[in-house]
């Protein structure tokens, strides 16, 4: 196969005047040979997992099961849903769930507590016919464990047995998931334990639920695995993760802290959620590893082409020099419209008749990657030779060891979140988790004593 091509062009000067020079890569080749050495003989976890196939062999062994339902309901939240939208949103239609001819079941993924989104997603599917697969390595997480109690709800409402219903994705020991699993016998999938939830997609996380729409998971790791192989290569001008990674970095320290992801097709659109959060989350950092406060991060940024050019390119364009643009390039889509020769007579009208959706859209972005160069702004192009299960998993392994890179060039730690963890605290606390008590009250005492300034 082909595979997902990487155009570093517009990163350079002197095609960009402010671009990086090819000496200033030049000075991190013997450091960026050693980082790439560090992982791989580290081997975190989304790295080792593709040595491992029995997290495959499990969700192929149930296979037949999972496909037998009429609607596959995700519980999770963050890493544990961003990865499963992206894999449906890319690799099935668009228009799947109402699709007549689906052999697979209608996906549904619950990556919200918003009472609305909850309610309506229910409103569309029969108990009877459904599968929930509850997401959350802990079995702590507040927003799948309330969306899972209402599942729970409901399935016992309406009388059905619980394991016929319910597959949970955790730890493989430890949890109150898999204690509830081994109480009632329901059937379970296990999350590595050395793989954080962004890093998660290509494990059961994200399998399961692409199996049950029906996508070629096989393929999907043989991506991973193929750029796995070319990630490995300690020259960084034919690593595209280290180089990717390193630019970056560069453009970072010179005030680049934003890193926009722009794809030209609404099926790739969503693999920039699933980035914003691995980038955002892995790098987003107060402390160094050595204890020190250094508040580093690059703040990513999704848009979409064409329909951003009339919303954010005049800023990409002629705003502050502070970002990094990523354009995804589609080659051959999947399906394509001619316009029709209509108003022939009117200049204005007649140059698009004849030509093609894609030939547009492809042009767009074209003129979109000009005119950031002109305007001297650092751009980059990931281009699909087409959508299948082999691109995508080259893209997400990519990204996933790119982000490792970018961590060791910063010098934090890149799997670690402790940024979010008080904001659990302080909904555990105030929705009464037991043990939270103390901190409730200190809690309230604080807001209690804000002066208010409400209009």
């Amino acid at each position: 196969m082909k595979g997902i091509k990487f155009d570093f062009t517009n990163m350079f000067y002197p095609n960009i005047e402010k671009g990086i020079k090819y000496e200033d890569i030049n000075g991190y080749k013997n450091k960026m040979e050693k980082i790439i050495s560090e992982i791989l003989e580290e081997e975190p976890g989304f790295v080792k997992l593709l040595k491992n196939t029995k997290y495959l062999d499990k969700i192929l062994d149930i296979q037949e099961w999972i496909q037998s339902f009429d609607n596959f309901v995700v519980l999770g939240i963050g890493g544990s849903a961003l990865g499963n939208i992206a894999l449906q949103t890319t690799l099935n239609p668009l228009n799947y769930n109402n699709m007549n001819n689906r052999k697979t079941p209608k996906i549904f993924i619950v990556d919200n507590v918003d009472p609305d989104f909850v309610a309506s997603v229910l409103d569309q599917i029969d108990p009877h016919t459904t599968l929930f697969n509850v997401i959350s390595k802990s079995g702590t997480t507040a927003e799948a464990m309330s969306n899972y109690l209402i599942a729970r709800g409901i399935i016992e409402s309406y009388g059905l047995d619980p394991k016929k219903h319910l597959i949970f994705t955790t730890d493989p020991e430890n949890g109150i998931l898999r204690k509830i699993a081994k109480e009632e016998g329901i059937e379970t999938l296990e999350i590595p334990p050395e793989v954080g939830g962004r890093f998660s997609v290509l494990t059961p996380v994200g399998l399961l639920s692409a199996l049950a729409g029906g996508i070629d998971v096989i393929d999907l790791l043989n991506g991973a695995k193929s750029m796995l192989e070319k990630v490995s290569n300690k020259n960084i001008y034919e690593n595209p993760a280290a180089l990717n990674a390193l630019l970056h970095f560069l453009y970072y320290k010179n005030g680049y802290n934003i890193s926009v992801m722009m794809p030209y097709s609404n099926k790739l659109f969503l693999l920039a959620d699933w980035y914003r959060q691995l980038w955002a989350e892995s790098l987003g950092k107060k402390y160094n590893i050595n204890g020190e406060v250094v508040n580093v991060g690059q703040t990513p940024v999704k848009a979409l082409g064409a329909t951003d050019q009339h919303s954010q390119v005049q800023l990409y364009n002629e705003g502050p020099d502070d970002k990094i643009i990523t354009l995804i390039k589609l080659e051959k889509f999947e399906r394509d419209i001619k316009i029709p020769k209509v108003h022939e007579e009117y200049s204005a009208l007649s140059y698009l008749g004849g030509k093609t959706l894609s030939e547009l859209l492809n042009t767009e972005l074209f003129g979109t990657e000009y005119a950031l160069t002109e305007h001297g702004k650092p751009n980059m192009k990931i281009i699909f030779p087409e959508i299948n299960a082999f691109n995508v998993g080259q893209f997400f392994f990519v990204y996933e060891f790119q982000t490792a890179i970018m961590g060791k060039l910063l010098e934090i730690d890149a799997y670690d979140q402790p940024g979010v963890e008080l904001g659990k605290k302080v909904t555990y606390a105030l929705m009464g988790r037991e043990g939270y008590e103390e901190f409730a009250k200190e809690v309230k005492e604080k807001v209690e004593k804000k002066e208010k300034f409400i209009l």
